[in-house]
């Protein structure tokens, strides 16, 4: 079944680790695929390919530069995997302000943390 939903073409792109060094490689600049293959023991191809499901993800764009398609980040595409996972970002402050509490009071109960 194809992934229609972007989020769901996103997340799906982020779960290959090659893809994630790709982003990872692309967050400090643009650069070619013959750059961000050097790094990784697969050829061009693949890489391309890689970079092909990051582009149809919304995650990178390429230009076109005289014979040289630099890849570069896409703020949007990175900005709605931010805002889903911005909404989950309350219930783990929320669970680790219960762990501190919880800690807090085990300390309180027994600052050298013997066993009785």
């Amino acid at each position: 079944m194809p992934l229609t939903d972007p989020l769901d073409t996103a997340f799906a792109a982020l779960s290959d680790p090659t893809r994630r060094a790709i982003l990872a490689r692309l967050a400090l600049g643009e650069t070619s695929v013959t750059e961000l293959s050097r790094p990784f023991a697969i050829s061009g191809p693949a890489i391309s390919k890689h970079l092909k499901v990051l582009e149809k993800a919304g995650l990178i764009s390429r230009g076109r530069e005289a014979q040289w398609r630099p890849a570069r980040l896409n703020a949007g595409g990175l900005r709605r995997v931010a805002d889903w996972l911005e909404i989950y970002r309350s219930y783990w402050d929320q669970s680790f302000d219960r762990l501190d509490v919880l800690l807090n009071q085990m300390q309180k109960e027994d600052p050298h943390g013997r066993s009785e």
